[in-house]
């Protein structure tokens, strides 16, 4: 099964200095029909306008990462990080017993374009962490890199969740292919640009949400910035 949903069909905000499209259910927008997919409970798409950005809150038992596409979001929390997340890096932040964080554009003259992504953890009640890692645009490129999964290791970050993340760049004849156990769930998020996914044309900020299927085909992209996620049922 493959359904697509369109760019235009997520929920808007507009707070003024925050601009944000809900790919499911988040804060004032609410659709019973769109609220997660497997265990991916939040992909937002967030433009933080120049010297602005989210005061302190806090979270409890959810991986949250954070993937930069323009300019670059200051981190602060209560474990005593202050880091700066720019494009081509991608941060995890494991909320578990609670963590208090703050995430803020400090530049004067620049919007902070990022996804922010919500997974649902498999174990609850851990203590918070954090962890960061660039991911070269050249091991994006025509393929799909892993860039968050619940193993350690070198590919990307630690995530305390049933699922994996990755990313790919796509132009042209590039083209990649990722095995899915059909008792499992798939999403494919198109960042930005054109791509052709399982037959299906996509343009930016279009997903496409699988069940039931055994593959993940990318082909003919423009341009195009995607994230891929195998997640649980």
């Amino acid at each position: 099964m493959l359904a697509l949903r369109k760019s235009q069909d997520r929920g808007y905000a507009d707070h003024g200095w925050l601009k944000s499209y809900h790919s499911f259910s988040f804060a004032g927008y609410r659709d019973p029909r769109h609220m997660g997919w497997g265990n991916l409970r939040v992909i937002n798409e967030d433009r933080v306008a120049a010297g602005a950005g989210f005061g302190q809150h806090g979270h409890r038992d959810m991986e949250i990462i954070s993937y930069v596409l323009e300019g670059e979001l200051a981190h602060r929390d209560s474990m005593g990080n202050v880091k700066g997340i720019p494009p081509g890096d991608v941060q995890r932040m494991s909320a578990g017993t609670g963590v208090v964080h703050s995430e803020f554009n400090h530049a004067k003259d620049r919007t902070t374009h990022f996804l922010q992504i919500w997974i649902l953890p498999d174990v609850t009640g851990i203590p918070p962490s954090y962890e960061q890692k660039t991911i070269p645009a050249a091991e994006k490129r025509g393929r799909l890199r892993r860039i968050a999964s619940p193993g350690e290791s070198d590919d990307g970050v630690r995530i305390h969740a049933d699922a994996s993340v990755y990313a790919g760049l796509f132009d042209g004849s590039e083209a990649a292919e990722l095995s899915l156990d059909p008792a499992r769930k798939g999403y494919v998020h198109l960042v930005r640009g054109a791509l052709e996914v399982n037959g299906q044309r996509l343009e930016g900020g279009d997903a496409l949400l699988l069940q039931d299927e055994s593959r993940i085909e990318l082909a003919n992209g423009d341009g195009a910035e995607v994230l891929v996620f195998d997640l649980a049922p």
